[in-house]
């Protein structure tokens, strides 16, 4: 028996779609920090980031089963699309946008914990971290988004421009802006990291 985890993803739905229900586990364990990461970037709130993140994993089901998906061997953009698609669609719903505030929950990067540093590295890093999110909380929602699609779920800017619906140049331009204004923000703030 093959290890599940060695698979492409296109290999991993065809199993499920075969029946296989651990295929679809260890998509899920694949992606789910990038998507889940992302969805709470946008949403800025544990709690809906966890009932957006079931729901983007029961529509990918619910598409999976319906014989909808189309193969194209782009499996996390896909997911994405749908979990960005959610958060808007969430937005719409409490007709508000996201708003641009200091975040106080937990830490992305708690998330991206890769070993057990000493307790003074931990804390620099903790506030080092904490002072980008703050930054980018700051910058235009458009700029934001793009940086968070960008550098938390490492997207290529065309993937970023479908899922925004902008031209490349676009989503290229706000980046650019984006990263001038976290370095005003920076100058202005006197922060260093």
């Amino acid at each position: 028996m093959k290890c599940l985890n060695n698979l492409t993803d296109q290999q991993l739905i065809h199993l499920y779609m075969d029946g296989d229900a651990d295929a679809l586990a260890t998509i899920v364990m694949r992606y789910k920090d990038k998507i889940y990461t992302s969805i709470y970037l946008l949403v800025k709130d544990k709690y809906l980031t966890e009932d957006i993140f079931q729901d983007v994993f029961i529509r990918i089901i619910d598409t999976l089963k319906g014989g909808r998906y189309t193969d194209e061997g782009k499996f996390l953009p896909w997911a994405m699309r749908i979990a960005h698609n959610m958060c808007v669609d969430h937005f719409r719903k409490v007709k508000r946008s996201p708003t641009i505030k200091t975040s106080d929950d937990r830490d992305i990067f708690e998330v991206l914990n890769f070993s057990e540093p000493g307790a003074d590295h931990k804390m620099m890093n903790g506030q080092s971290h904490d002072r980008i999110r703050k930054m980018v909380d700051m910058l235009p929602d458009d700029q934001r988004e793009v940086i968070i699609l960008r550098h938390y779920a490492d997207l290529s800017f065309k993937e970023i421009a479908d899922l925004t619906k902008c031209s490349i140049n676009t989503a290229l331009g706000r980046m650019r802006y984006g990263l001038i204004n976290l370095r005003k923000l920076m100058t202005e703030k006197q922060i260093a990291l």
